[in-house]
Protein backbone atom coordinates (compact mmCIF):
# COMPACT_ATOMS: atom_id res chain seq x y z
CA UNK A 1 0.00 0.00 0.00
CA UNK A 2 0.74 3.52 -0.69
CA UNK A 3 0.05 6.63 0.54
CA UNK A 4 1.05 10.12 -0.82
CA UNK A 5 1.12 13.28 -0.57
CA UNK A 6 0.48 15.62 -3.44
CA UNK A 7 0.40 19.12 -4.13
CA UNK A 8 -2.91 21.03 -4.02
CA UNK A 9 -3.11 21.76 -8.07
CA UNK A 10 -1.71 18.15 -8.75
CA UNK A 11 -4.75 16.99 -6.41
CA UNK A 12 -7.29 18.84 -8.24
CA UNK A 13 -6.15 17.61 -11.46
CA UNK A 14 -6.39 14.44 -11.23
CA UNK A 15 -9.62 14.08 -8.78
CA UNK A 16 -11.07 16.68 -12.37
CA UNK A 17 -9.22 13.41 -14.91
CA UNK A 18 -11.16 11.25 -12.58
CA UNK A 19 -14.53 12.64 -12.57
CA UNK A 20 -14.36 13.33 -16.35
CA UNK A 21 -13.10 9.26 -17.16
CA UNK A 22 -14.96 7.73 -14.23
CA UNK A 23 -11.89 6.24 -13.54
CA UNK A 24 -10.51 6.52 -9.67
CA UNK A 25 -7.93 8.86 -8.81
CA UNK A 26 -5.50 5.52 -8.16
CA UNK A 27 -5.96 4.50 -11.56
CA UNK A 28 -4.32 7.21 -12.90
CA UNK A 29 -1.42 7.60 -9.81
CA UNK A 30 -0.70 4.04 -11.00
CA UNK A 31 -0.55 4.49 -14.28
CA UNK A 32 1.89 7.65 -14.10
CA UNK A 33 4.08 5.63 -12.02
CA UNK A 34 4.58 2.53 -14.23
CA UNK A 35 4.64 4.84 -17.32
CA UNK A 36 8.12 6.56 -15.51
CA UNK A 37 9.19 4.04 -13.32
CA UNK A 38 11.96 2.56 -15.72
CA UNK A 39 12.97 5.93 -16.52
CA UNK A 40 13.59 6.90 -13.06
CA UNK A 41 15.51 3.42 -12.35
CA UNK A 42 17.25 4.42 -15.16
CA UNK A 43 18.44 7.54 -14.13
CA UNK A 44 19.55 6.94 -10.37
CA UNK A 45 20.76 3.47 -10.79
CA UNK A 46 23.09 5.02 -13.87
CA UNK A 47 24.19 7.15 -11.57
CA UNK A 48 24.98 4.87 -9.11
CA UNK A 49 27.04 2.92 -11.51
CA UNK A 50 28.85 6.00 -13.09
CA UNK A 51 30.11 6.32 -9.48
CA UNK A 52 31.43 3.22 -9.25
CA UNK A 53 33.26 3.45 -12.52
CA UNK A 54 35.05 7.05 -11.52
CA UNK A 55 36.05 5.20 -8.23
CA UNK A 56 37.07 1.89 -9.93
CA UNK A 57 34.96 -0.69 -8.27
CA UNK A 58 32.88 -1.29 -11.65
CA UNK A 59 35.22 -3.46 -14.18
CA UNK A 60 34.96 -1.74 -17.94
CA UNK A 61 36.31 -2.68 -21.15
CA UNK A 62 37.78 -1.65 -23.80
CA UNK A 63 35.69 -2.38 -27.24
CA UNK A 64 38.47 -4.72 -28.28
CA UNK A 65 38.36 -6.66 -25.13
CA UNK A 66 34.98 -6.65 -25.23
CA UNK A 67 34.68 -7.80 -28.84
CA UNK A 68 37.07 -10.78 -27.73
CA UNK A 69 35.32 -11.46 -24.72
CA UNK A 70 32.01 -12.05 -27.39
CA UNK A 71 33.64 -13.66 -29.59
CA UNK A 72 33.99 -11.50 -32.54
CA UNK A 73 37.33 -10.45 -32.83
CA UNK A 74 38.72 -10.85 -36.42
Amino acid sequence: MLALRLPEDIERRLEALAKRSGRSKSFYAREAILEHLDDLEAAYLSDEILQRVENGTEPTYTLDELERQLGLAD
